[in-house]
This record gives structure tokens, sequence and C-alpha cells, in this order.
């Protein structure tokens, strides 16, 4: 996996096509969820994005320093490509974007909305459940803390 990481000035109209691309094919068709996607927080982000070996993007995180989604720093848009479940790509996809985020705010901690039936995945890498269920565009969610 080729990683990239950019803020919203520094993306070619070509990388952002294709992250608003894939956060469309998972979020609103393969999980029929239709929801506005675009919120304008993209341009407070930093977009983390993984390409295979064809420079396809098949793995993507955006990255929040604290005060911005949440008092503390967060991570979101959470998504891999069809292609990749299964391969450690999600994994390999996370404790990357816990790095960045880290290299770029400090060690500290990290929120994140994670949709309720990842919550074994997300615990696996350290976040712990900090909120009851909660309905996010009809998808159950459960807010999770990385200390």
């Amino acid at each position: 996996m080729i990683w990239v990481e950019k803020t919203f000035e520094s993306l070619t109209t070509a990388e952002l096509y294709a992250l608003l691309h894939l956060r469309s094919e998972v979020f609103v068709v393969e999980q029929n969820c239709p929801y506005q996607d675009m919120d304008y927080s993209d341009q407070q982000a930093v977009h983390v994005m993984g390409y295979n070996n064809d420079h396809k993007l098949v793995a993507y995180t955006r990255l929040f320093g604290p005060g911005i989604k949440y008092e503390m720093a967060s991570i979101g848009r959470v998504i891999t490509a069809k292609e990749v479940r299964g391969t450690g790509a999600g994994r390999e996809l996370m404790e990357k974007s816990i790095a960045l985020l880290e290299a770029r705010f400090g060690k500290q901690p990290i929120k994140i909305g994670a949709q309720q039936y990842l919550l074994k995945f997300y615990s696996s890498l350290g976040f712990r459940q900090s909120s009851d269920m909660y309905l996010e565009d009809g998808i159950p969610h459960v807010e999770m803390i990385r200390e």
C-alpha cells in the first residue's frame, strides 16, 4: 500500500474526485444510505489515502485536530474498498492514521464515531466505547475513545 497524507488545499482535483467517489461508493451506494457526505469539514481535515499497486485509491480516512469535530483529536470517514477488505488494509489504515494524527498533533486521546458492528475491530486498536448506541443516518453508531 502506498500512503499519501494531504491537507485539503494540497489535494489535486483527481485525488479529491477519487476520495469522494470511494466515500460515495461505500457509504451511500453499498450501505444504501443516502446522506450528505460533503459536510464542509473536508477543508479542515488531513486526508490519508492508501493506494494499491495500480494506483487506485482503496483506503481512506480524514483526521482532525482537537476542537474541530470533537474537543479531542479525531479520525473519521474510515473506509476501505470492497476488494481489500479482509486483507488487513483496514488495520493498516487505522494504524497509519493514528500514527499520522499523533505526529501532527501530539499523543493525546482520539475520538471516533464508529459504526456499531465494527466495535470489536476498533477495540482491538485500543479504542473503548464511550457512549450508548445512537443512530446516524439510520445506522447504529457508538462513540469511542483511544487514550
